[in-house]
C-alpha cells in the first residue's frame, strides 16, 4: 500500500494535507481522545470546560496553569511525517498543510504554507489593544496582561469559539482544487474542520490513520498504520517495515 501512496504522489501535483493530532503524538505531544488522551486524564475540571472561552475569561488563573502545563512543551521536536510534509512541500507538489494542530511543529520541520485551523501556541495577543506577544510572556506570567492592563489569551480556539472564517476559506480553496488529498492522524470527528474533507472531488482521496474513522469507506487508499513511517517513507524508502497482519 505505501508503494501505491508514492505512486499516486509521484503522479500528483497538486497535493494538500489535511491532519490532526496524531501526526503530533508520535513527536510526544498528547492529543485529546485517545487512551492516554488529555480526555482522559484527571483534573478539577475536564479539559474541554478548562479549554472554553467562558473559563478563560472567569477563570484565567486555573486554565493558564493547566495550558502551561499540558500544552506548552518545548522539548517536543518534528517527526518524520512532519520532515516527509516539508519535503514534498520542497518538491513542488505539496501545495499546503491544513492543521488542527497548534504546536508549530510543522514549521518548525521547514512547512512554509501551513494552514493552522486551531491556532497556534507561538502567537498570542492582548484581548484589549491587540498587541502581539510571542510564547514567552506566557511563560513568565501566572496569569499574562499587556502593559495596557488587557488579558493577554493565546491564538488558539477554544471550545465555544469560532473558527477564523480567513483560514477556512483558504482550507477550503485548496482542497477542492487539490488533485490528491492525504488524511493523516485525525479522526475527523471535529466539526467544522472535519466538514472540509468534503469539498475533495478527485479520485485521490488517501487515509493514513491507526483508528477507523467516518471517511474510510469513501477514501481510494486507506493506510491503516503510522503516519511517521508511511509518510517517512516519501522522502526515505528504506525506512518502511511493511507492519504485521
Amino acid at each position: 500500500m505505501v508503494d501505491e501512496l508514492r505512486k499516486l504522489v509521484t503522479e500528483s501535483d497538486n497535493i494538500v494535507f489535511f491532519g490532526g493530532a496524531g501526526v503530533s503524538t508520535e513527536s510526544g505531544i498528547p492529543d485529546f481522545r485517545s487512551r492516554d488522551g488529555l480526555y482522559n486524564q484527571h483534573y478539577d475540571y475536564p479539559p474541554e470546560v478548562i479549554l472554553s472561552q467562558s473559563f478563560f475569561i472567569d477563570n484565567p488563573k486555573e486554565f493558564y496553569r493547566f495550558y502551561k502545563n499540558k500544552l506548552i512543551n518545548e522539548q517536543v521536536k518534528p517527526n518524520a511525517a512532519h520532515v516527509a510534509l516539508s519535503y514534498l512541500e520542497n518538491t513542488g507538489k505539496l501545495k499546503a498543510v491544513i492543521t488542527q494542530n497548534i504546536d508549530g511543529l510543522h514549521q518548525m520541520a521547514g512547512s512554509v504554507n501551513v494552514l493552522e485551523l486551531h491556532g497556534s501556541i507561538h502567537r498570542n495577543s492582548c484581548m484589549d489593544c491587540a498587541k502581539p506577544y510571542d510564547m514567552e510572556i506566557i511563560k513568565t506570567a501566572e496569569i499574562p496582561y499587556c502593559g495596557c492592563g488587557g488579558l493577554i489569551k493565546p491564538d488558539v480556539v477554544l471550545f465555544e469559539e469560532q473558527l477564523d472564517n480567513h483560514v477556512l476559506t483558504q482550507a477550503v480553496k485548496y482542497i477542492s482544487q487539490a488533485d490528491m488529498l492525504i488524511i493523516g492522524g485525525t479522526s475527523l470527528s471535529v466539526y467544522p474542520a472535519a466538514g472540509l474533507v468534503d469539498y475533495y472531488t478527485g479520485n485521490k482521496l488517501v487515509m493514513i490513520n491507526n483508528g477507523a474513522t467516518p471517511y474510510d469507506g469513501r477514501v481510494n487508499l486507506l493506510i491503516r498504520d503510522s503516519i511517521g513511517k508511511v509518510m517517512g517513507y516519501l522522502s526515505n524508502p528504506s525506512s518502511y517495515t511493511i507492519p504485521p497482519i
